[in-house]
């Protein structure tokens, strides 16, 4: 179930962070079409590319470990911009920026996301099981 909240944030939030990064640098530009191809392609390989890039980083430079996340949106903005009528990003600044700007709006939403919403509502499940089993015994 966990897996499946992650999932939808991760959905949600990629596509507000491509929306902001289509809107905020000049370099970036998303069709209405292309929004759904980028979007898609962006989480499945944010989800792919992240644990692989966390493995590589653990296993020959732990120190850069923080950086983990930044890496993944990086390469998965990459791979996001290979499909035809995806996300096309053009200039260096553009290259900087935009993978910043996803993984902040990504990271800081997924975990006031998780934090606040999904762990409160397990939670509470959790309780009400609990209250369903004392009362059945």
């Amino acid at each position: 179930m966990r897996l499946l909240f992650q999932l939808l944030s991760q959905c949600v939030l990629g596509a507000v962070a491509l929306i902001v990064v289509h809107f905020v640098l000049p370099g970036v530009d998303l069709s209405f079409t292309g929004f759904f191809v980028a979007l898609g392609v962006f989480t499945l390989a944010h989800m792919i590319l992240g644990p692989f890039v966390l493995s590589v980083a653990q296993h020959y430079a732990a120190p850069l470990e923080g950086g983990v996340g930044l890496v993944a949106t990086l390469l998965a903005l990459w791979v996001a911009s290979l499909f035809p009528d995806g996300i096309q990003i053009s200039g260096v600044k553009s290259w900087v920026v935009a993978p910043i700007i996803v993984w902040v709006v990504t990271a800081l939403g997924g975990w006031i996301f998780m934090a606040f919403v999904i762990d409160r509502w397990l939670k509470r499940r959790s309780a009400e099981k609990l209250v369903h089993s004392v009362n059945r015994a």
